[in-house]
């Protein structure tokens, strides 16, 4: 199969990478997405994801802690899911290097734009983590902004428990509709909670497009990578 992009970006959340267990890390699971970016690599697709830290810390969520210090914490979860992620992919022969928004110099790269190219122009599969470097910010935005500096194709955003974006959440509303495409403005008018708002401008601005879809069939990512049609499309 011809790949459609070249240069793609690949969010992955963390509750996605804890599989069924729902905190931490689960290695089968991750296991199998590092297959299929594996396959996305070999197929000539310049490869870079992005990883969430959900299944540790989620920053916005505490109540009791300063908000900051909180999203740091959420920050280094992220490290974590990344090395991992890194592991199971340099076990399958893949070349990866990892980024940290934070430096981190003994476990990874510092993220340094131009650097983070050449990785991929060399073939290398390259892991943004430590969100942006800043709190207040989601990995749905490091995301976005990783994906307009490196002038990446389209952003692909797997989600654990739907195939795409719906109306209301399918998992409580039998009778949700799904949406096939929408714009980014649909999503920002209609209040969608794919994506936040700060993320959702971003992509709109620098019309990056973005495919939502489903990560409960691991297979997924590579057949969005190659271009078919799945979940929903937002332009």
């Amino acid at each position: 199969m011809e790949p459609r992009y070249k240069r793609i970006v690949l969010k992955l959340s963390g509750e996605a990478m804890a599989g069924e267990k729902g905190i931490g890390i689960d290695s089968s699971t991750v296991r199998l997405f590092a297959r299929e970016i594996k396959r996305i690599s070999e197929a000539g697709v310049e490869t870079c994801i992005v990883v969430g830290g959900g299944n540790f810390w989620r920053g916005r969520d505490s109540k009791d802690m300063d908000r900051a210090t909180s999203d740091y914490m959420g920050m280094l979860g992220t490290v974590m899911n990344a090395l991992a992620l890194q592991d199971a992919l340099e076990q399958m022969d893949v070349v990866t290097r990892v980024m940290t928004a934070i430096e981190m110099k003994q476990v990874a790269e510092p993220y340094i734009r131009r650097r983070a190219i050449r990785h991929l122009e060399k073939g290398r599969v390259v892991i943004f983590s430590g969100g942006i470097g800043n709190p207040y910010f989601s990995t749905d935005t490091t995301a976005a902004l990783r994906a307009a500096e490196i002038d990446a194709e389209v952003i692909l955003l797997a989600k654990k428990g739907t195939d795409g974006i719906y109306d209301s959440d399918p998992n409580i509303n039998a009778d949700a509709v799904k949406f096939d495409s929408l714009s980014y403005f649909d999503i920002l008018s209609k209040n969608l909670k794919i994506m936040d708002s700060t993320a959702t401008s971003l992509c709109m601005e620098n019309d990056i497009p973005l495919i939502v879809f489903g990560i409960d069939i691991s297979e997924n990512i590579f057949d969005a990578a190659m271009g078919k049609e799945l979940g929903t499309c937002v332009k």
